[in-house]
């Protein structure tokens, strides 16, 4: 690395000026990416917190926070487009919903809109109707429906949009370092397609062919190369990294290593169920839950030892990533909360006003507090920040 790149690291890490900033303009914090498990913890807080209500005001809420945080704190370059095309995917999944419920669906009883030509389906399919009366509460049932689907879709996109996918698999313990993989290739799929299919748009068009459904033929395989291409060269790079070289370990302590594994997967199968299940005791909830964690850590510790691998530099975790999963588990808890007894469950037959609680908006402010705890992403300047699209 040349000089003039050792000053510039230097001054990155200090904070001095940033990228697009006016000249004598220095960020307050030093500017540094978030360590990719904070950000799936806190939006896998945020999906189980939209998943607890289909109040839209409350979804609407929960939405816009983790929209502003996705467009502050998202990667630059073609993995931080991710969030407008989920947020297109999420358009798209409450239209399919409120087409296949006016088309196919069980009729819910209420005020008739319109009708369609029925047609009579066999006994076995009882309940279900193909066309028919639509009904107000069965569309309202549905766009409550498809923007809570809407919103657990967003808050995955937005994410692949903030956390590298490929800095999640170097934080993997040893363990899972191989399943890690294909589960990197999978989550990087979708940004990495509309890539591709942006740069083959952009080669047709300068080359005065046609575009539209009519070239949709001509760019199927450029994009399938590209694809193929990608997916060779990251074989070729992981075979000369020695990849999947593994260490000896003992016969015996593979064997308490997979013991650990089964009694711990057995245990969060039994604690999830007695958490979801009412009528067990809370005495038993948590203790199984807990102790099928414990144990399946134990055997990733003990597996993880016949894998040698180390890591260049790992990704820190300090106050920005503590504060960034506290505010995805706080989500989680006060949605839950606000959600017993149908407290926001909104009214469909007649269709009224969502109810509205303390808890649930505190759910919304709590997503927002990455905004305030995490460190700028470096390569964004101010106002990139405030909501580049």
């Amino acid at each position: 690395m040349t000089g003039v790149g050792l000053a510039g690291a230097g001054a990155g890490a200090v904070g001095a000026t940033s990228p697009g900033a006016p000249v004598g303009h220095t960020v307050g914090r030093a500017a540094r990416p978030v360590h990719p498990a904070a950000w799936w913890i806190w939006g896998v807080g945020a999906a189980a917190a939209a998943s607890r209500t289909t109040n839209p005001v409350v979804l609407g809420l929960l939405a816009v926070a983790v929209l502003n945080v996705a467009l502050a704190r998202r990667q630059p370059g073609p993995a931080g487009r991710a969030v407008g095309v989920f947020v297109r995917m999420g358009l798209v999944v409450i239209l399919l919903r409120v087409v296949l419920t006016v088309v196919v669906g069980v009729r819910t009883p209420g005020a008739v809109l319109f009708r369609l030509p029925e047609v009579d389906l066999p006994q076995w399919a009882a309940g279900i109707s193909l066309g028919g009366p639509v009904t107000a509460e069965s569309l309202v049932t549905a766009v409550y429906g498809g923007l809570q689907l809407a919103v657990i879709l967003g808050c995955f996109g937005a994410v692949n949009a903030m956390a590298s996918a490929y800095r999640l698999l170097r934080a993997l313990p040893p363990v899972l370092h191989e399943a890690g993989v294909a589960v990197a290739v999978t989550v990087t799929l979708a940004p990495q397609l509309v890539v591709s299919v942006g740069r083959v748009r952009a080669a047709r068009r300068l080359r005065g062919r046609p575009g539209g459904w009519r070239g949709l033929a001509g760019s199927v395989m450029p994009v399938l190369e590209e694809a193929l291409e990608r997916s060779v060269r990251l074989a070729a790079s992981m075979d000369v990294r020695g990849y999947g070289r593994s260490g000896v370990l003992a016969p015996r302590r593979r064997a308490v290593a997979r013991g650990f594994l089964l009694a711990g997967m057995v245990g969060l199968v039994v604690g999830s169920y007695a958490l979801l299940d009412t009528g067990t005791p809370d005495l038993f909830r948590l203790p199984l839950l807990a102790a099928g964690v414990l144990a399946v850590v134990v055997g990733l510790v003990l597996a993880g030892r016949r894998v040698r691998r180390t890591i260049h530099r790992p990704d820190p975790w300090g106050m920005p990533e503590w504060s960034t999963a506290l505010a995805g588990v706080l989500a989680a808890g006060l949605m839950s909360t606000a959600s017993r007894g149908g407290a926001l469950v909104p009214p469909v037959a007649p269709p009224g006003w969502p109810p509205m609680s303390l808890a649930a908006l505190g759910a919304a402010a709590v997503l927002l507090l990455p905004l305030v705890t995490t460190p700028p992403v470096p390569g964004l300047g101010p106002a990139d920040e405030g909501g580049r699209r």
